[in-house]
């Protein structure tokens, strides 16, 4: 198996070496590309070092021979070089927007349309946003008993999912502030530290973010469903690199918050913790680092006679972005045809 990695410098792209190695991906030559900037960097992986090279026009024989590229460098970066990426026989697995709502790309969450990735024309798949992957792998479950006809959601956000230099500053923060200095505010509309921002992403003409529009149209995309109406308040808070989300839905049939535990307690990918009388319920700082999407909080909603709320975190980087990725490319390899 011959693997690359496009933005290997990056957040998500060093992430990839990590979940690769940890899922014991089958590879027998890697490649690994970054800009101008980043070319000549190394990186070791599996006790062997990798220089990162630079992507041009020109790198379509380096890709002749790659089964997988996972590609993480932003949306003008995949939309330049996909064809050179996919000129060869490489399924590109892009981690950015550039494709996601394209009707002849799939955009694939392995556990709730997995098979979605095999109709792939370009050979590109899109790996959804991060909000939007932890929400429905929660809501498959759930959907199975009784179609969802409606989602309220409300996102805690972590610095991660605007990029390493964010994650930095937001410590940076902290410090400048302990030392009694002016904080540096490069990366977020305003201080992160000590404050939530209920902005992420440019606003549109609806007054949503883009943030919270990629929630709407790529959940029902990826459940093939566009009769859910999905209503999103996404908000930046100062975790490092988990999300949290707070989830209201109403199904057509109500689903009691036994049924659904029981569901998402089967389900694959996610782990329930849910005991408030012992206060157990999932937190960013211990689900950080870790693969599974985890829920609690699940209960009848007390507006809606068919609703149910419940609380999901997932790790921004992890099952957000590298692990959904890596996941698709094992999903194929094991259900090949």
């Amino acid at each position: 198996m011959k693997v690359a990695i496009v933005g290997a410098s990056g957040a998500v792209g060093q992430e990839f070496l990590r979940v690769l190695d940890e899922q014991n991906f089958p590879i027998d030559e890697l490649l690994l590309f970054g800009s101008s900037r980043s070319a000549g960097r190394s990186y070791t992986f599996r006790g062997k070092e990798y220089i990162v090279k630079e992507l041009t026009r020109d790198s379509a024989s380096d890709f002749a021979d790659v089964d997988f590229a996972f590609t993480s460098a932003g949306a003008g970066t995949s939309k330049e070089y996909a064809d050179v990426i996919t000129s060869g026989k490489a399924i590109m697995i892009d981690n950015s927007s550039a494709f996601r709502m394209d009707s002849d790309v799939p955009l694939v969450v392995p556990e709730v349309n997995g098979e979605d990735a095999f109709n792939a024309p370009r050979r590109i798949i899109a790996n959804p946003n991060c909000t939007t992957i932890q929400m429905v792998v929660a809501l498959k479950p759930i959907n199975d008993i009784s179609p969802i006809s409606r989602v309220h959601v409300a996102t805690y956000q972590a610095a991660s999912g605007a990029g390493a230099a964010a994650m930095d500053e937001l410590v940076e923060q902290y410090s400048q502030i302990a030392r009694g200095e002016k904080p540096t505010v490069e990366k977020f509309a305003y201080q992160l530290a000590y404050n939530i921002i209920p902005h992420i992403d440019v606003f549109t003409e609806n007054d949503y973010t883009k943030e919270e529009m990629k929630m709407f149209n790529e959940t029902r995309k990826i459940m093939h469903a566009p009769e859910i109406s999905v209503s999103a308040m996404c908000v930046r808070v100062p975790v490092m690199r988990a999300h949290s989300e707070a989830i209201w839905i109403e199904t057509e049939k109500p689903v009691s918050p036994a049924q659904a535990r029981e569901a998402f307690s089967k389900a694959e990918g996610i782990v329930v913790l849910d005991n408030p009388a012992e206060k157990i319920y999932p937190m960013p700082l211990d689900i950080a680092h870790k693969d599974p999407v985890y829920v609690g909080r699940i209960r009848q909603d007390l507006a809606n006679p068919n609703g149910l709320s419940f609380w999901v975190v997932g790790d921004q980087i992890k099952k957000g972005a590298a692990l959904n990725a890596v996941q698709i490319a094992q999903y194929m390899i094991a259900h090949a045809k």
